[in-house]
């Protein structure tokens, strides 16, 4: 019976996925490739379509008929600022692998610009100045309020209660152990006596990361939103990871990488050890970003294609596709629950490094001379 929820949730999401999926694939296509693709499935498609970014937030199709949340556009073209809906873009693709909509706009289906808001001038696609709500910052909102509401709901009983209290229970008291868990065991078994200072930072970073994984991991509204399988979201996590890293270095820490410990002829004339400790200040948040973007794409990725793996064997054979029908289940079950897993091992890892960064940056002399 304990078995049962994830169970139902993971083969509501299987159920869910896909048709949305498929439905965002056949949009950015032109027609002539629409009847292309009667002939067999479009796996690039589909997965693309779940994968990236869009303007529009489709769930699933009943009865035929799509059933999407149109998000606000907001745009500067040639012509001036815009602001309306993205229901007035055509939903089919013309000739032509474009969406034309209002104002001479239209989502491209160009190779450069696949899936982009541009408008032609002089034969020529040119992308507008684009800050629309778009389904990512829709998610970002969604998480954000969430992660909130994980803190505050605590921290107001914290401040109605004394340390000698009891213990909370329910909600309030998962998340007491939650946090106190990530503190001890991550962040102050790195950081030591200076986790007080950075643990706000930390703990903020590996509470949105698991939230925005596990919310990417629901199949419908409010979650279903790959966010930290956008690398625009990575990236940004990182960067701050890099200055908080690098802003609050000690001298020590900035003379190990322009003056390194190391014989002369590696320093001067050539500049080698410095030039590659600087080249590692910059590394070291670039794997963080890759690491939490690659891991999170590849598993809705995964998911999506052991399922996808049904309608193959179809157009191979009847027969072959229904004798992959429940071991693409079985193994899409499999990987869903293991996606679970990895949304907090990988939470888990993006603190953890962080704070081992922070905590090399913050290396004092004696403690240069002793290593």
């Amino acid at each position: 019976m304990n078995y049962f929820k994830p169970l139902l949730c993971t083969v509501l999401m299987l159920l869910t996925l896909l048709p949305a999926s498929a439905d965002e694939g056949n949009t950015q296509l032109p027609a002539t490739a629409a009847e292309e693709k009667k002939e067999g499935i479009d796996l690039q498609g589909i997965l693309f379509g779940h994968i990236q970014d869009s303007y529009e937030w489709h769930i699933t199709d009943i009865g035929g008929k799509p059933v999407v949340i149109h998000l606000p556009i907001i745009v500067k073209s040639s012509t001036g600022w815009h602001v309306f809906c993205s229901s007035e873009f055509e939903h089919h693709a013309d000739a032509n692998g474009n969406r034309p909509g209002p104002y001479g706009l239209y989502i491209s289906g160009s190779e450069a610009n696949a899936n982009k808001i541009v408008e032609n001038i002089n034969g020529q696609e040119v992308r507008p100045i684009d800050i629309s709500i778009t389904k990512t910052v829709v998610v970002l909102f969604i998480d954000a309020i969430l992660l909130l509401l994980c803190v505050l709901i605590p921290a107001h009983w914290c401040r109605k209660h004394k340390i000698d209290d009891p213990a909370p229970k329910g909600f309030t008291g998962f998340m007491h152990m939650f946090i106190m868990y990530v503190y001890h065991d991550i962040i102050e078994s790195i950081l030591g006596k200076e986790a007080p200072k950075y643990a706000p930072y930390l703990l903020t970073c590996f509470f949105f990361i698991f939230v925005a994984n596990v919310m990417g991991v629901m199949p419908f509204p409010p979650g279903g939103g790959n966010l930290t399988g956008n690398i625009a979201c990575t990236l940004f996590l990182a960067f701050c990871t890099f200055l908080v890293t690098n802003l609050t270095g000690t001298k020590e820490y900035w003379k190990e990488i322009f003056w390194p410990e190391v014989p002369t002829w590696l320093k001067v004339p050539i500049p080698l050890m410095p030039f590659i400790e600087l080249f590692g200040i910059f590394t070291k948040p670039l794997a963080l970003m890759i690491r939490l973007f690659a891991n999170m794409m590849a598993g809705h990725a995964v998911a999506i294609s052991l399922t996808c793996l049904i309608f193959v064997m179809y157009g191979i054979h009847a027969a072959a596709g229904t004798a992959m029908i429940p071991v693409s289940v079985a193994m899409s079950i499999f990987m869903m629950l293991l996606e679970v897993l990895v949304c907090f091992i990988q939470a888990m890892v993006f603190t953890m490094l962080s704070a081992v960064f922070i905590s090399l940056s913050h290396v004092h002399e004696h403690e240069a001379k002793s290593a």
